[in-house]
């Protein structure tokens, strides 16, 4: 059983510059004993998939409100392979319609958390489904 803390990436992808949420998610995460890399806004995919392979990163949390998450989430799972990093796991939030969620896990997002999710069962999540017992 590995002693190091998850590492998880918080990106702000697109022209969105509505960042609090994704800081909100940032603390708690952090609080909760994950070491979080933030990368600020107006990130491209190719900056944060680069990121998340440097940091070596356990997953990408991604934030959206700007309605582009179909294509942005979809070009940071596709990078991530690319890149032989499909075992980074891409989660995500915003404001993102329920018809939606579906077609983003098709993609390869593991979870689309929506406003009004509490910040623990999104810490809960991470810690659950970025377990390290099996590497």
């Amino acid at each position: 059983m590995s002693s190091s803390p998850l590492r998880v990436v918080v990106a702000k992808p697109g022209l969105d510059g509505h960042d609090r949420g994704a800081k909100v998610v940032a603390r708690a995460l952090r609080d909760a004993g994950v070491e979080v890399i933030y990368t600020g806004l107006h990130q491209t995919p190719e900056q944060i998939v680069a990121a998340a392979i440097a940091e070596d990163a356990d997953a990408v949390g991604l934030s959206v409100l700007s309605g582009a998450h179909l294509t942005l989430f979809k070009r940071v799972v596709d990078l991530l392979a690319e890149n032989d990093a499909s075992d980074v796991v891409v989660f995500g939030g915003g404001i993102i319609p329920a018809d939606d969620i579906p077609l983003l896990k098709e993609m390869g997002v593991a979870e689309v958390f929506t406003p009004g999710t509490s910040t623990s069962d999104i810490t809960a999540w991470v810690h659950e489904h970025l377990g390290r017992d099996t590497d």
